[in-house]
């Protein structure tokens, strides 16, 4: 009987040593910080603005045509400076309670801020800001960033680290530049090109994973062959040829009816079959990763190897086709730089998506749908950029094009928030 009665108060004391530790957590400030930052700004932006800011909402092929919508400017932005008020308020307290804060408190911060911003960057002037161009732009920029960041949660989720994103993008673009060229047509140059990303990805898999060199010294060490060899090829051959580099486009598919819905229709209903591709193999992957056994061998490969390898799965092997896997999603992404935009081969025309690609997966925690999310936050800021360039705005467009590497640069360095990568990632097996 003493034996129960002091196992019992060791339970006890052992639950409110837990619960103590619990409570004395370090408080999260990250979220509550950022959305001071963006009262601050919107304030700022307040004090700063003048007039009315119009925003156009339509386009000539809606069913019907939305009016332009003109807001007073200061009005606006005051506005959307308390409703960031408000969410930082709710986010301190629930960062106070050491409480997961909800993703539409950060989700009402940043609408705030992307609001208050377009209102200020348009207050005054006679210029329109195409809010339908802006967010048809953003959801066609983040193509590639979406297919790069889906190839690196596949090969990483599995155990495996893709550094080589980046030669995958620009081996696809070149191979869907050539491919096109040769045949004058533009959907040859689309299924070509997932077969350049597979053939960067055998490499790292024989390297990476066969003769076990470091991955992240394949990877960079891949990026910078195929720059090379597509910059001399390039040179070689393709810049003066009109016959092997030439400028073909996928054509624009318009879903009957939904592409004439005002705002969302042209957005997300009138675009190439990149677009739709991406929409289909997200809701795919995301359904495959969580809810199959395909997902279930990958996880369980990517965290612990040797217990996977005792219940009978091919490690190397899951490693390898899931490698493979990615290095197709990337290449299908390089297209876009090419057929995808209508545009010739150049050199390094990648442009560094591929390392956006890595930080928008570990902004999304090596999950699709948090990739996707992170992707169009990227080329949302790409997209605001291109436009301010073209209407004027008060600061340089040079400056919002900074945004996406800002962004990388946070999420590299964990201020997005606590995120943890595979266990096994680029740990050799056997």
């Amino acid at each position: 009987m003493p034996v129960t009665t002091r196992t019992s108060a060791t339970a006890t004391a052992d639950a409110a040593g837990d619960t103590a530790a619990a409570a004395l957590a370090p408080i999260a400030w990250k979220m509550p910080t950022t959305g001071a930052v963006v009262v601050l700004l919107a304030a700022l932006m307040a004090l700063t603005a003048h007039g009315s800011t119009r925003f156009q909402l339509a386009t000539s092929a809606d069913f019907f045509q939305l009016p332009v919508l003109t807001l007073p400017a200061r009005p606006v932005i005051l506005v959307m400076a308390l409703a960031a008020a408000v969410a930082t308020g709710l986010a301190a307290r629930w960062a106070v309670a050491r409480a997961t804060i909800p993703t539409w408190v950060v989700a009402t911060m940043g609408a705030a801020f992307v609001v208050a911003f377009l209102t200020w960057a348009g207050a005054g002037r006679g210029t329109l800001i195409p809010l339908v161009t802006i967010l048809a732009s953003t959801v066609a920029l983040s193509v590639p960033l979406v297919f790069g960041g889906l190839a690196g949660v596949v090969g990483e989720r599995s155990g495996t680290i893709n550094i080589a994103i980046e030669g995958q993008l620009l081996g696809g673009a070149f191979v869907a530049a050539v491919a096109a060229s040769v045949t004058s047509n533009p959907w040859m140059g689309l299924l070509a090109a997932p077969f350049a990303g597979m053939t960067v990805a055998l490499l790292l898999a024989l390297f990476g994973l066969k003769y076990r060199v470091n991955q992240v010294v394949v990877g960079v060490v891949l990026n910078v062959l195929v720059s090379g060899l597509t910059g001399f090829f390039f040179s070689t051959f393709l810049a003066d040829s009109s016959t092997l580099n030439r400028a073909m486009r996928l054509p624009t598919i318009a879903i009957p009816l939904l592409s004439h819905v005002p705002i969302l229709g042209p957005v997300l209903f009138k675009q190439t079959i990149l677009v739709y591709a991406l929409y289909v193999v997200v809701t795919v992957l995301s359904f495959m990763l969580f809810r199959s056994r395909w997902g279930l061998r990958m996880r369980a490969v990517g965290e612990h190897p040797k217990a996977a390898d005792t219940v009978g799965i091919k490690v190397m092997r899951t490693r390898v086709n899931n490698l493979v896997l990615g290095g197709a999603l990337a290449g299908l992404g390089g297209a876009f730089f090419t057929v995808g935009s209508g545009l010739r081969f150049t050199e390094d025309m990648s442009g560094g998506n591929g390392y956006i690609a890595l930080a928008a997966m570990i902004l999304g925690a090596w999950n699709p749908l948090g990739t996707l999310y992170a992707a169009l936050l990227f080329g949302f800021a790409t997209a605001v950029g291109q436009t301010l360039g073209v209407i004027g705005s008060p600061i340089p467009a040079n400056f919002v094009l900074m945004i996406p590497y800002v962004v990388t640069i946070l999420a590299v360095t964990g201020f997005v928030g606590k995120v943890r990568a595979p266990a096994a990632e680029g740990v050799p097996y056997p």
